[in-house]
């Protein structure tokens, strides 16, 4: 890259390149002592001496074809591809920064300070914290307490070391999971006894739709969260924020940086929601310090693609958008839920969340995405990133 910016002159790469073009005028009739052509390779049957010749003969003719390439580069032709490539690369730099940007800026305080009014329909205004809720918290505790059951019986055989710790709890299940068999009119049993639904089937079969995570309708968003099957009414629990809970003392700045899965609720409560790098460590190591035996207190398997819990996708959905050309308005919202102290232990394991500080007795944080109306099968999930409490 360095000859690129020399003024060519009469270098040794000219006259390399003179003498290079004379000899390949004359080199088909050239002939070496031995006689044979200088291009060809020398026999068995040639002498030493003639041997060596070749040698450096091919050794000169690679060094002066080298140059003349480099010459040639040069002189314009490199040169040019050198400047291509390089506004390439700056053009993909900035395309990379401007992609960046716009999944930062909400985040960065003055940028918000100057684009509320302009951008009112992205935001959501509720009077005061206690009527940010669309729905009762009753009514939450229940949708996932029915989800979290069907699941749990769905994987009933899966449960033997729970439930022997249980036996109060194993005959209530044994009662559901008689109810459930003759509901699905045996149909849902297989040679080994109980059919094995997928997570997807059991929430379908449980609430009537399902969610699921693929490439979003708007340009450059991502991942969105779309729902796949069966019919959302307003007012339903359709999703959950999965990740890692920290109170505002809490050490989150390493785990926020270059992280646009963090979730700030309205009491300052953060989750990190963040399935990869930092984040995805942290969690797995507060999980496991909670366990205790058989009994997990949160789910990890949102961590990877196959999920123990198909509702907990809600990092995934996108915000909501306006403009001529990609107008998509909120149709869910995020709702903080704190989890009672008499949920069952045994569906524990399908939370989602887990709290950074294991010494703290506190109910722990949930935030759920519900509908503000009703959404068919194959709409994609948009919420509102900002909620302005007055």
């Amino acid at each position: 890259m360095r000859f690129h910016s020399r003024r060519p002159q009469l270098s040794p790469f000219w006259v390399l390149r003179v003498v290079t073009r004379a000899g390949r005028a004359s080199r088909a009739h050239t002939r070496s002592p031995g006689g044979f052509p200088v291009t060809a390779r020398p026999p068995l049957s040639a002498s030493p001496a003639a041997r060596s010749q070749w040698q450096l003969r091919t050794q000169t003719r690679r060094r002066v074809s080298g140059a003349r390439i480099g010459w040639s580069s040069l002189r314009g032709r490199g040169s040019a591809g050198g400047r291509c490539r390089s506004r390439e690369g700056e053009v993909a730099m900035l395309r990379e920064l401007r992609r960046r940007w716009r999944s930062y800026r909400y985040r960065f305080v003055p940028w918000l300070a100057l684009n509320f009014r302009r951008h009112r329909r992205t935001l959501r205004y509720v009077p005061e914290s206690s009527q940010d809720k669309i729905i009762a918290d009753e009514d939450v505790f229940e949708t996932l307490l029915k989800t979290f059951k069907a699941l749990f019986i769905n994987d009933f055989s899966k449960q033997a070391d729970i439930l022997a710790l249980l036996p109060e709890v194993k005959c209530q299940y044994l009662e559901l999971l008689t109810v459930e068999q003759k509901r699905l009119k045996v149909n849902s049993c297989n040679r080994q006894g109980q059919r094995m639904f997928s997570p997807e089937e059991v929430l379908f079969n449980t609430l009537g739709f399902t969610v699921s995570r693929d490439r979003s309708s708007l340009v450059s968003a991502g991942t969105g969260v779309f729902v796949t099957k069966g019919f959302v009414p307003k007012g339903t629990v359709v999703s959950m924020y999965p990740g890692t809970v920290y109170r505002k003392h809490e050490p989150i700045f390493f785990q926020s940086l270059g992280n646009p899965f963090i979730f700030r609720c309205i009491d300052g409560v953060f989750i990190d929601g963040n399935d990869k790098g930092l984040s995805r460590s942290v969690y797995r190591s507060c999980s496991r310090r909670d366990q205790l035996g058989p009994f997990q207190m949160s789910d990890e398997s949102w961590l990877t693609a196959t999920l123990q819990n198909p509702l907990a996708v809600g990092q995934y959905v996108n915000n909501c958008s306006h403009g001529k050309l990609t107008e998509k308005t909120a149709n869910v919202c995020y709702q903080e839920f704190d989890v009672p102290g008499h949920f069952p232990v045994e569906l524990k394991q399908y939370l989602p969340n887990i709290v950074y500080s294991h010494d703290i007795e506190s109910h722990l944080r949930c935030v759920v995405l519900v509908t503000l109306r009703d959404i068919k099968q194959g709409e994609e999930l948009f919420s509102n990133y900002y909620t302005v409490v007055s």
